[in-house]
């Protein structure tokens, strides 16, 4: 099937060191560019993440460190990516959580501007979990009936996820095929920051999601307790957690 896209769709998948955002990097990124007419341009690039890979981790996506040594640096190559991504919508396997936070914690690593704003997220994870509880293998066996080859390689999940992602528009009569409705359907809304360290209330008032102030407004924290900003600005963080935070605390000294 064709996906209805009114602008180009980047489906990823990102190998990484590990599972941390603000500390881990990405050894590989793997994507297919769907464009509105159909077409679709696939490309994997690895990266020397500057830091060794775990063994363990190794294991799991088979990228080591000697495999890497000779690769450029994601920010040798983010200017590139950043105008290859200019005006597109994403779409990922569990990429709302970590894949795309983690991308944009590079970008932002390497001092290129990404907007995040203007930008549809489809997470194909969540309407497969919302839908049937599985992983991307079991997914690619329920909804295409194949066996995922070479899973945790980063061009296979790419490859799985968009042929996940178009099975499930197909199976489900309540999705739509477009992007608005489905970035709507899998987004975490009521997240502040991508990492999800601060989220929103019901009245749209920021809250601390983790910690001794969870649940607190991140605004009265730093009424009470001026150095919790400072704590987090200087502590290991997301980028784009410590930008929100500043946002936030910006807004709260221009009210007075």
């Amino acid at each position: 099937m064709k996906l209805h896209l009114k602008r180009p769709l980047i489906v990823f998948d990102l190998e990484t060191t590990g599972t941390s955002v603000s500390f881990d990097r990405i050894v590989e990124l793997s994507y297919i560019k769907v464009m509105p007419d159909g077409n679709e341009q696939v490309k994997t690039m690895r990266f020397n993440p500057g830091i060794p890979i775990p063994p363990e981790v190794s294991l799991i996506h088979g990228i080591y460190d000697d495999d890497v040594k000779e690769a450029p640096s994601f920010k040798l190559k983010a200017k590139e990516l950043a105008d290859e991504f200019k005006g597109c919508d994403f779409a990922g396997f569990n990429s709302n959580k970590f894949d795309f936070p983690l991308l944009v914690e590079e970008f932002l690593r390497a001092g290129v501007e990404f907007d995040v704003e203007n930008r549809k997220f489809v997470d194909a994870q969540r309407i497969f979990h919302m839908m049937e509880q599985r992983t991307l293998s079991a997914a690619y066996k329920f909804y295409c009936n194949k066996e995922l080859i070479n899973a945790h390689s980063a061009e296979a999940d790419t490859i799985a996820t968009l042929e996940v992602l178009k099975a499930q528009i197909e199976r489900y009569s309540e999705l739509q095929n477009d992007i608005d409705f489905l970035h709507q359907f899998t987004k975490q809304d009521k997240n502040v920051d991508l990492a999800g360290r601060m989220v929103y209330n019901d009245k749209g008032i920021a809250l601390f999601n983790f910690g001794k102030h969870k649940g607190k407004s991140v605004e009265d924290v730093f009424k009470v307790e001026p150095g919790y900003y400072e704590w987090m600005m200087n502590g290991d963080f997301p980028e784009d957690t410590k930008r929100r935070l500043t946002q936030i605390k910006l807004k709260a000294f221009i009210k007075g």
